[in-house]
């Protein structure tokens, strides 16, 4: 199955990160930095499918070298906490051959940054073949047309109602810094991955392969389903190997409620179809003849019974239309089509209830399995941060993989408590049992509902049948759709 995945990064020496040793891990090379002499060798690290450099006609040629680019870049930033470069990373569909990446990968990257005047950096990995992924390095300073490379950000003073400068109790004057380049606008984010959708599911229709990825969640597709979670590196490796995982199960519940919803929900519909395409009511029958009309001709036999099990079968589909009748207080077809209003509405109800709850066991799922990643991160990141400077280096370039995971989960939590979030595993635990038994409830309310639909379709079936014998079927575009439990 093809999956969407697009993540945007920023590359900061404020986060202890070098443009270079960044290049050099992701395309597999070794480059020396020239602004604080450390060596990154990455010449063994294996899983390196294909890397090029792509430049705007305006760039120096040179820069087509990895090490005289990036360590340009590293040179030509001198703040401390300087922004060196936008990462992008890109699942390919693994359904698209490997032939193909190469030019898929140029195409995305001169179409939707080199055009714009980036440079851009792709190193395809395949190390592991079901996960081919690409990393695409971006600049984020402009070039000029003579090469050179041109401001970020300008300053622009602001101005008081009568059009003068106003000046600050510091002597400074107020001003804004305002983006040469939109290439930082949030708008970016939305289009660049929309493209990457685009441009995966242009492949895969050329390849004649009937998957397609979306970059957009169901909610906003408009498609009423429960999304599955995603399983992670690890989940998903044991799960290739046979081996169940807690994720997997909850993706595979997922699956099933989604296949059993859509076909309860398909069956509600044709029956809501039934009764809207009931122009009037063409049985003028009292209550009691209503009911005892419907049980006879349910009771009648039309054929020789073959076997006992046939006749007990009979038996408690009369049994079972008789007290849904009775239960209901059904003694018309007025009453009979309210009562299918309402269950069509109880079955939104039950189905929106479970949505609800999944998603919530999901999203708190994703958050145990998180923040146990990062709680064995937690000491190789301290570790680091108690080093010297000349130390951090060095073990960065041993720990890269580990140390940059950190860094991404340490923001996320950062921003979790910042927001009034409250680290609890043990609260996330509780609320989860709490939803299991919510969603039991749920199964249970969805399976005595199923009980009740197939009694209301034997009595839709009955009902055609007498339609017919009193020759007064309602006019329709076309034959109803009968269905049977």
């Amino acid at each position: 199955m093809a999956i969407f995945h697009c993540s945007i990064k920023v590359i900061s020496r404020g986060k202890s990160k070098s443009a270079v040793a960044s290049a050099a891990y992701r395309s597999g090379a070794k480059i020396t930095n020239e602004y604080d002499g450390e060596t990154h060798d990455y010449t063994h690290k294996g899983g390196i499918y294909y890397s090029a450099i792509l430049l705007p006609p305006h760039a120096p040629k040179e820069y087509a070298d990895r090490s005289i680019l990036w360590n340009a870049v590293e040179m030509i930033e001198k703040q401390h906490n300087a922004q060196l470069a936008r990462e992008i990373e890109v699942s390919i569909p693994k359904e698209i051959p490997s032939y193909l990446w190469r030019r898929m990968m140029i195409d995305f990257c001169n179409s939707n940054f080199v055009k714009q005047g980036m440079i851009a950096d792709l190193s395809i990995h395949n190390k592991d073949p079901n996960n081919p992924h690409c990393h695409i390095m971006l600049t984020m300073r402009p070039i000029k047309e003579n090469g050179k490379w041109g401001a970020k950000s300008r300053k622009e003073y602001i101005l008081d109602d009568s059009g003068n400068r106003i000046k600050l109790p510091s002597g400074n004057w107020k001003s804004t810094k305002v983006d040469t380049m939109d290439w930082n606008s949030q708008d970016n984010a939305e289009v660049w991955r929309a493209n990457w959708s685009e441009h995966c599911n242009l492949y895969l229709e050329n390849l004649g392969c009937e998957e397609r990825i979306d970059h957009r969640s169901y909610e906003r597709q408009g498609i009423d389903q429960i999304p599955s979670i995603h399983l992670g590196v690890s989940a998903s490796q044991m799960e290739q190997k046979g081996i169940e995982t807690d994720r997997g199960n909850i993706n595979r519940q997922i699956h099933d409620d989604n296949k059993e919803v859509k076909i309860i929900k398909a069956r509600i519909t044709r029956l809501m179809k039934w009764q809207r395409e009931l122009e009037v009511q063409p049985l003028d029958l009292s209550r009691g003849e209503f009911k005892s009309s419907i049980l006879e001709k349910l009771n009648t036999n039309k054929g020789i019974v073959k076997n006992q099990y046939q006749t007990t079968k009979d038996l408690k589909n009369y049994v079972n239309v008789w007290n849904f009748l009775q239960a209901n207080d059904i003694g018309n077809l007025e009453e009979f089509n309210a009562k299918i209003q309402a269950m069509n509405d109880s079955f939104y109800a039950i189905k929106s209830a479970l949505k609800t709850i999944e998603n919530d066991m999901g999203k708190l799922d994703k958050q145990l399995d998180l923040w146990a990643e990062y709680e064995q991160l937690k000491p190789i990141r301290k570790k680091h941060l108690k080093l010297t400077s000349k130390e951090q280096k060095s073990f960065y370039e041993q720990h890269t993989t580990e140390l940059d995971r950190a860094e991404i989960l340490n923001s996320k939590w950062a921003k979790f408590t910042n927001s009034g979030g409250k680290i609890s595993t043990s609260t996330w635990k509780r609320e989860r049992k709490e939803l299991e038994q919510l969603s039991k409830t749920c199964d249970v309310k969805m399976k005595a509902y199923k009980e009740e639909l197939g009694k209301a379709e034997k009595i839709q079936k009955v009902l055609d049948e007498l339609f017919a014998d009193v020759k007064q079927v309602p006019t329709k575009t076309k034959e109803i759709e009968r269905y049977s439990k």
